[in-house]
């Protein structure tokens, strides 16, 4: 695609990344078959390359953008599937991250997604401010059929919906490895993953133990960042990004870390990019790459060390593919590979590729187009008959657990149980009931 940037435009290292991006896209239009936003609603506008002309337009004019630019640009979930399809390579994820960040920075939003979006910032990277939140929810629930009415006030009845009305206890660290370890490694706590869901880092301890590592805490770790990153506040990313390299490198230089494995996969693909992401910091920059270059998806380092001692459970379990694993990180064979080796029979839906519709906090900016992608997805599970889904991604999980017959658990936790663990919690008493597999409809808030 041909730009027009000026040499004093380029001097901007983020401008300069993201015209080589622009101009390495050859209108081929293979990102339109995979992109869900330009399967559901067929407009050229909501496609990697319909938006990629409205970046170039944009960032070139340096103009401010309008209403209908950035709600073309809000569509767009982050899930990186055509950066899997592109035969020119289209760094589309920095392209994107670039052109929020601008709109973050140019255009004022009405005041009610200027208060949803500065709410989401505020609480969701802090646990505690997390579980607060979650836990007077139940206060709130009763004006959520008033907010679901007032389209500015929508995104609170999502939050709402998302809230489960019981809380699961918060789970310790795990304990060190009793005996020799051969060697050490820290997990992510991160920030939505422990507060409604602890049981899947608990399970990562456990198998990982097994595998003869130790798992060290790292002090003054954060969330990652990317949940505010793709909301175009990249100097609060930034600022989490460094956090985490401080943390990090402490362990590394006090006794050194095998790797630093991720349990969201959300997470993993933006822990993956430090370097990038603080690539004008002199001060960070070599430290990032040396975090970067240790983070690894938990299934990534289970298969390279592994337990192999298992019990087959003989369920069938239908694999969702997170698309921060498939596309942003691409990792692909390595869940399925573990799950099947397990023993377990791994099933894999129609239309894998396309995103289910959670995308960090897309499924509260955005409910309408993510309740679509959700029951697409949902009804693609339940043709499979399986016993269980299983996914990488606190946020596929939750998104689709009120759109499933079945439970929706972690892959670690199915991994955990194979090799001595305990049953998943959702799993319990879920094995010997009969089931209805069909797509459910969410109760209104």
């Amino acid at each position: 695609m041909q730009t027009q940037f000026t040499e004093a435009q380029l001097q901007d290292a983020r401008t300069a990344t993201s015209a080589t991006a622009i101009r390495q896209c050859v209108h081929c239009g293979f990102c339109t078959a995979t992109c869900p936003t330009y399967v559901l609603l067929g407009n050229e506008l909501d496609s990697p390359r319909g938006r990629i002309y409205l970046i170039k337009d944009m960032l070139e004019n340096q103009s401010k953008p309008g209403p209908e630019t950035v709600k073309h640009l809000d569509r767009c979930l982050t899930c990186l599937a055509c950066m899997t399809t592109c035969p020119s390579d289209v760094n589309y994820m920095h392209l994107v991250d670039h052109a929020r960040a601008y709109v973050e920075s140019n255009y004022v939003r009405p005041w009610p997604e200027r208060l949803v979006r500065r709410l989401l910032a505020a609480v969701l990277p802090r646990p505690g401010r997390f579980r607060f939140a979650l836990r007077t929810a139940g206060i709130a629930r009763p004006f959520a059929p008033l907010f679901r009415r007032i389209p500015g006030l929508r995104p609170f009845a999502e939050m709402l919906a998302l809230a489960p009305k019981r809380l699961p206890r918060a789970l310790p660290p795990p304990e060190p490895l009793a005996g020799q370890a051969r060697g050490r490694v820290a997990v992510l706590r991160g920030c939505v993953e422990p507060v409604l869901r602890p049981e899947i880092q608990a399970a990562a301890a456990r198998v990982i133990h097994r595998a003869g590592f130790d798992v060290v805490p790292a002090p003054g770790e954060a969330c990652c960042g990317a949940l505010v990153h793709h909301m175009g506040r990249v100097d609060d990313a930034r600022a989490a990004a460094r956090r985490n390299v401080d943390a990090w490198t402490r362990l590394l230089d006090d006794g050194g870390l095998d790797a630093i494995i991720i349990t969201a996969s959300g997470c993993g693909t933006t822990i993956k990019d430090y370097g990038f992401l603080l690539r004008e910091d002199p001060d960070y920059r070599d430290k990032a790459e040396r975090v970067a270059a240790l983070a690894v998806d938990i299934s990534e380092f289970l298969t390279r060390h592994g337990p192999t001692a298992v019990t087959p459970r003989g369920i069938t379990v239908a694999y969702q593919s997170a698309c921060s694993l498939q596309h942003g990180q691409k990792v692909t064979d390595a869940p399925r590979a573990l799950l099947a080796n397990a023993g377990y029979t791994v099933k894999l839906p129609a239309e894998a590729h396309l995103c289910c519709g959670s995308a960090g906090t897309y499924n509260v900016l955005q409910p309408d187009i993510a309740d679509q992608l959700g029951r697409r997805k949902a009804g693609n599970l339940a043709a499979l008959d399986a016993d269980v889904v299983a996914t990488g991604n606190i946020g596929c999980a939750t998104h689709l657990a009120d759109r499933m017959q079945v439970p929706v658990v972690h892959t670690i936790e199915l991994l955990d149980w194979a090799t001595g663990g305990p049953v998943p919690p959702r799993l319990r008493n879920t094995l010997n009931k009969p089931r209805d597999n069909h797509v459910t409809a969410r109760e209104p808030s």
